[in-house]
């Protein structure tokens, strides 16, 4: 029998400042070996339960507890943060925020210095612990010229080398391309096998982290779990769609198909799904379904015309020429790599960054000795993370800045700031203090705070990011109506979802350029385009061809459109 490694009893908490429980009477036992998944919505309770297993509720996040919840069989009640910590080891959905070290073998070797460990014992723990996170020959490299995805794996290892019971990821690929994603579920696959950790990764994204195999998936709602079993279980049940989880994509079009899905055909992973069940009804529901629409041009707004950029004059070049066009009214992806520009491009639009060569034109002017502020009366930005935004500790304040500074009237900023909140699901929040909500939620606090500027583009960084299926289609749809009103939108993101459903073209920034401008759907069944730009493939595509679908390109078209209006019933 597996011994319990976490174990829930009718645990309740409330954060000191709030009247009603974040966490209602759970009932959970993980054990030793297991590898755990936990997924809901935005504001669900599932982040405050990492919390509680990692000792950050209550010394750090205060509050009242009743019930049990013993790690090892102790109380954490009864310890403190520093011995929850040798046995539950966090790694962060941001790892640069748990850097200390200057390099990869000093970060490493962190933890070890402060329990005094002799230095050639030291030193093997870290190449050894290096090695598991196939990071050996970076042992002497500084942790900033490092990718996104090698980040992590110095961030996973700093936690590895304290040889703890549990390994706590917390939403692992929200910064991570599809590409470098995978990769990391499959690390953190390979880890969990080799060491028998006990793991817990608590993400959004179900389908990506179903990369690989998962034990059982805990799903939360209201502060109560409301599911407990195996992926194929939860897949054949009505509990993600009910509460606004998104489904694998592939599972989706199953049940749009009309299919019934059991447990018993292995619905978790693509790869095992018993297909020749679901053929026919696949080919009924795409016979029965409209073509997709054909992208229609406008009038050009914004236009880069040989545009380069590095950030010193001995610096690495990151942008090489680049030449594109962006029509009015349209609704764009940017992708591309961690790291290869796609974020910086952004900046130079916005003027935040000053190119070295090249000419921007907005709605035929040169802009491109604009000051920034000029710039921002035109474009506004939503940056990647939202702490790099925020400068007032109130939700209400906060969005209502910039209508301040444009001397709008009161009465117009209060109705202005109360119909954005409402669109971004914030609007019961409105009179909370920042520092009170989720890093998705003050995700949504900073598009709230440009989008009720009224720009003419909008670009935005990540705007998904960390968000739930109802708060990415609410925050997606609102987008879609500016859209509609004429307003440009650009989104560097690394959801193909997203670039698929909503943004009927894509940038692909890879090799300092354009590597492809072209429709999203065409990027994302280009197998070449996909292993260039550290892309995907979407599983919708894969899954029309073992269907034996003869237009898979047009089959994951028709399910974007089909998806979205089903969608749009929500608003």
């Amino acid at each position: 029998m597996k011994k319990p490694i976490i174990e829930f009893n009718n645990f309740t908490f409330k954060y000191r400042t709030q009247k009603e429980p974040t966490l209602k009477d759970i009932n959970l036992t993980i054990y030793e070996n297991e590898k755990i998944l936990i997924v809901g919505p935005s504001g669900s309770g599932k982040s405050t339960l990492a919390h509680c297993i990692n000792g950050l509720v209550p010394f750090s996040y205060e509050g009242d507890i009743t019930g049990s919840l013993k790690i090892n069989g102790q109380e954490t009640k009864d310890l403190d943060i520093f011995t929850i910590s040798k046995s539950v080891g966090t790694v962060l959905q941001d790892p640069d925020g748990q850097f200390i070290g200057l390099s990869v073998g000093e970060d490493i070797a962190f933890s070890l210095e402060n329990d005094m460990v002799p230095q050639d014992e030291m030193k093997q723990q870290v190449i050894e612990t290096a090695k598991l996170v196939k990071m050996e020959d970076y042992l002497q490299s500084s942790l900033h010229e490092l990718s996104g995805g090698q980040r992590q794996r110095v961030s996973l290892a700093g936690v590895l080398v304290d040889n703890v019971d549990v390994l706590l990821f917390d939403e692992p690929l929200a910064n991570l391309d599809p590409a470098t994603g995978q990769h990391a579920i499959a690390l953190i696959d390979d880890i969990q096998k080799e060491t028998n950790i006990t793991t817990i990764i608590v993400e959004h994204r179900l389908e990506d982290v179903l990369h690989r195999s998962i034990d059982r998936v805990i799903v939360i709602d209201d502060g109560k779990i409301v599911s407990d079993c195996p992926p194929d279980e939860l897949l054949a049940s009505t509990v993600l769609e009910d509460i606004h989880i998104r489904e694998p994509l592939y599972v989706k079009a199953l049940k749009y198909a009309g299919s019934q899905i059991t447990a018993d055909k292995k619905p978790a992973h693509l790869e095992t799904l018993d297909i020749k069940h679901y053929k026919s009804d696949l080919h009924e529901w795409f016979e029965s379904t409209d073509p997709s629409q054909p992208i229609v041009k406008t009038e050009p707004i914004l236009q880069l015309k040989d545009v380069s950029f590095k950030y010193d004059e001995q610096g690495r070049t990151i942008l090489q020429d680049v030449n594109f066009t962006i029509d009015q009214g349209e609704m764009v992806s940017i992708v591309g790599p961690n790291g290869a520009g796609k974020s910086t491009l952004a900046k130079v639009i916005c003027g935040f960054e000053r190119n070295q060569s090249g000419t921007l034109y907005l709605r035929g002017e040169d802009i491109t000795k604009d000051t920034i502020y000029q710039r921002s009366e035109r474009i506004g930005m939503v940056m990647q993370n939202p702490n790099h935004m925020i400068s007032k500790h109130m939700i209400y304040d906060e969005v209502a800045l910039g209508l301040e500074k444009r001397n709008v009237p009161e009465t117009e900023i209060k109705e202005r700031v109360h119909e954005t909140l409402k669109i971004c699901g914030l609007y019961p929040f409105r009179n909370w203090p920042i520092s009170a909500l989720s890093f998705g939620q003050r995700k949504r606090v900073t598009i709230a705070s440009i989008l009720v500027l009224d720009p003419e583009i909008i670009i935005l960084d990540e705007p998904t990011a960390g968000q739930d299926l109802r708060h990415y289609t609410e925050i997606m749809e609102f987008l879609l109506t500016l859209n509609e009103r004429g307003v440009t939108v650009l989104m560097v993101t690394h959801d193909m979802h997203l670039m698929l459903e909503y943004t009927p073209r894509a940038l692909v920034i890879a090799n300092q350029g354009i590597y492809a401008d072209a429709p999203a759907v065409d990027i994302l069944t280009n197998e070449t385009m996909i292993n260039e730009a550290n892309l995907k493939e979407t599983s919708l595509f894969d899954l029309a061809i073992r269907a034996g679908i003869n237009k898979p390109r047009e089959f994951v078209a028709r399910f974007i459109d089909y998806d979205r209006e089903v969608r749009q019933t929500w608003q």
